[in-house]
């Protein structure tokens, strides 16, 4: 199971748009997500904690990044965009991994940049 968390323990439902882009040698890249009016927002999640990151969790153990931003409109939270730093092809390979595994199970698809 592949699962996105932003207080551990909490499960994000919104599947994210993600931007991916790599280094012209393939060794480094970025992840973008973009959560629109996650869950993490609802007003039921005010006492659960703060967002301490974004955790893509799955059967490897967990990618953490702490780049997490909150987008706001008129005052109000709308979304959060997270970054994911790409460092070497072993983290390359083992965060596609985890990006095939939330992609299945999320009906999440893949289009190449235009």
């Amino acid at each position: 199971m592949a699962i996105i968390q932003f207080i551990k323990g909490i499960n994000e439902t919104v599947v994210p748009d993600v931007r991916l882009t790599r280094s012209r040698d393939g060794s480094t890249g970025t992840a973008t997500f973009r959560f629109t009016n996650p869950t993490i927002f609802n007003i039921n999640m005010e006492n659960k904690g703060e967002i301490t990151g974004m955790y893509l969790l799955d059967e490897e153990g967990e990618l953490i990044t702490r780049d997490v931003n909150a987008k706001y409109i008129n005052g109000k939270p709308q979304a959060i965009e997270c970054v994911y730093i790409i460092k070497n092809p072993e983290n390359w390979d083992r965060f596609m991994r985890f990006m095939e595994r939330y992609s299945n199970e999320n009906e999440l698809s893949f289009k190449p940049a235009e």
